[in-house]
């Protein structure tokens, strides 16, 4: 049956999520359109296609049991000299996305894999573009603000020509007890603020 690409991740949502891809674009990043604007959860791991069926049960668990929680934007941040990226910084919502990649890449579960980094939740801007392009990723956006409550994440499939394309969305449930999930996770803030 072969094997299959895939990442799991949460979307920026619009108007973001075209904002800053269009940057990206601007900044002369080929990628940019082929990548929806997102915070990774789960990076790009090859799989056997058979094992799908297996995946989306796993991620539905994942889903069922977890509560929306509040992701702020705000700045801009490098990987350089490690790694040739710039990013948006995840400001508030960092504790609640490296929860879920770690329930996502569950040792026991069937997407475990070893990071070759440590954790840390951000929306590319740039990567792997000239010198110049990336300082100007960087002061560009440097005061980029933007916050929503995250209530899902997805799994996405990188297709034979580079682009990646939502296999299906996994809202946040109820938890194991059948109580509907409010808003606040246990791990960020206990109420959620709207700008």
């Amino acid at each position: 049956m072969g094997t299959v690409t895939l990442g799991v991740s949460i979307a920026v949502p619009e108007p973001y999520g075209s904002q800053l891809q269009q940057r990206r674009a601007g900044f002369g990043d080929a990628a940019a359109h082929g990548i929806p604007t997102h915070v990774t959860l789960l990076p790009p791991t090859e799989v056997e296609a058979d094992r799908l069926p297996e995946i989306r049960a796993h991620l539905a668990e994942v889903a069922a049991a977890f509560r929306p929680f509040l992701m702020r934007l705000a700045g801009t941040g490098t990987f350089r000299p490690v790694s040739p990226v710039v990013f948006v910084q995840v400001v508030e919502g960092g504790a609640g996305c490296t929860r879920l990649q770690g329930q996502v890449r569950d040792p026991d579960g069937p997407l475990r894999r070893e990071l070759a980094f440590p954790y840390h939740p951000h929306v590319t801007v740039a990567h792997g573009i000239s010198e110049e392009a990336m300082d100007l990723a960087y002061a560009d956006l440097a005061d980029y603000a933007a916050d929503w409550v995250c209530e899902s994440f997805a799994l996405y499939e990188q297709g034979s020509d580079g682009v990646w394309r939502k296999l299906r969305e996994y809202p946040f449930g109820t938890g194991p007890t059948g109580v509907p999930a409010q808003l606040g996770s246990p791990v960020d803030e206990p109420t959620v603020r709207r700008s």
